[in-house]
Order: structure tokens, then sequence, then C-alpha cells
């Protein structure tokens, strides 16, 4: 985002732990890519009112408005955004963690415009179109998000490994699953690293306008795809046990 021209952030960040920890690792990529934070406002857990906030990072004139938050208070907020026109005047929300079934609720009405980053999006290509017909199939027409994509990709990848190394023990599968690349229609080519986390690409992603969708479930737009190698905390940086130096 910063380089696509947001280069200024006041983020609206859930007051607790993961809150802040999602504040601070965004804004260390918003000030290394070389944005600005103009400030941030601490909302409680569970609140329903957001106006206060949403005021400040209004009249914080940044360009971007970071929702570090998670669940009902990031739609909350975003329900709110939308009643005081804050996308209609300029401003972008960037939802650090939210989910496709989150802006289905919301709609696009009020979530259009919305800005936010995934692993999966049921409608990338042909192997993502025809797992989720299978899912939605199974769950009332609802389409997978990138947990569900997750889910399946890594069981996948475990039973691959159980057969390369032809033992169920524990050891031998991890270690299995590190040696070889992941690669499935959901997330393409990829690893599992020393510390155990897959890397892959990530996409950012805007919500359609009611206009430009199609469909009930035609809801992304995709800005751009940020490489595997770019979009993970490097191995250096996570101080894992399990990584030896």
């Amino acid at each position: 985002m910063v380089k696509r021209g947001g280069d200024t952030w006041f983020f609206i960040t859930a007051d607790y732990a993961f809150g802040h920890a999602l504040e601070r690792d965004t804004a260390k990529v918003v000030t290394e890519s070389g944005g600005k934070v103009l400030g941030s406002a601490r909302a409680p857990m569970g609140g329903s009112d957001f106006s206060s906030f949403l005021l400040q990072a209004q009249s914080s004139k940044a360009k971007v408005i970071g929702l570090a938050n998670a669940a009902a208070d990031t739609t909350n907020t975003i329900k709110q955004a939308s009643e005081f026109g804050i996308t209609q005047g300029g401003q972008k929300l960037a939802g650090l963690l939210i989910f496709l079934t989150d802006v289905h609720s919301l709609g696009l009405k009020v979530a259009q415009g919305l800005v936010l980053t995934e692993a999966f999006y049921w409608d990338q290509n042909e192997g993502t179109r025809a797992f989720s017909k299978r899912f939605g199939e199974r769950m009332g027409g609802s389409m997978p998000t990138m947990v569900h994509a997750g889910v399946y990709s890594a069981v996948t990848h475990y039973l691959k490994a159980i057969v390369a190394a032809k033992s169920k023990e524990a050891d031998k599968v991890v270690a299995q699953m590190k040696a070889i690349p992941t690669d499935d229609p959901l997330f393409g080519k990829g690893q599992v690293r020393a510390d155990g986390r897959h890397i892959h690409n990530m996409y950012l992603f805007e919500v359609k306008t009611p206009a430009e969708s199609k469909g009930e479930w035609d809801i992304y737009n995709t800005l751009a795809t940020i490489p595997a190698a770019d979009a993970f905390r490097p191995l250096s940086e996570g101080h894992c046990p399990l990584v030896k130096s």
C-alpha cells in the first residue's frame, strides 16, 4: 500500500497484546517502506462505539487507516466508517486481519474500497475455483476463506510427507514436510521453513463496489501479488529455537 501511494497511516488498535503487536509489526513495515505513522488510537476490545477513534483517524488526514483489530471490532469499525463517509472522503481502510466471510456479511455497499491482505481467494484460478465449488456444495453455497483452504493444503502436504517418509512417526514426517516443496492449486509453490512456517505468496485485495460485482461472492479485485520472500518475517528475526545458527 505504501508503494501504491498510501504513505501516511493512522491506526485504530484493539487495546490488548494482539492489537499492540499488529500495530507494531505493521508500523515497522510502513516506516521501512518510506511511509510515516501519524498516530494511533487504542480502542477497548469488544466495544460497540468506534466513533471517537474514527474521528481521530479522520482528523489526522492519514491516507490509510489501519485496523489493528479483529472479528466484531473490525466489522463494527468498518460499518461506522461507512456511516461517517470516511472512505468517500478519500481515506483508505486497511483491514489487517479480516476474512472473506466478514466482508460478505458486511456487504459491498458498506465494505467497498476496503484493502486487505489474504493468502487465498476462491476466484483466483481454475484450481481455487474447483476446490471452492466442492466446498460450497457441502457448505450451503458459502465460499472458503484462507483458513479453510489452509487446513486443506496443510493436511494434503502432511499426507504426502507420510507417503514420502514411509512412516507416521512425527519427527520423520515433520522433517519430510520441510524437505518437500509445497505445490498445490490453492497456494501454489512454497515451502515449510525450519521454524515450521509455511512460506507462499500473499495477495493485496480491494473490495469491489456493488456495480463491479457480478455475483454474491464476487468480492475482491487483486491489486498486487506479494512474493513469498517479502511476505513473511525473515528467519533471522523470529528467534525460533528450532532454527539452528
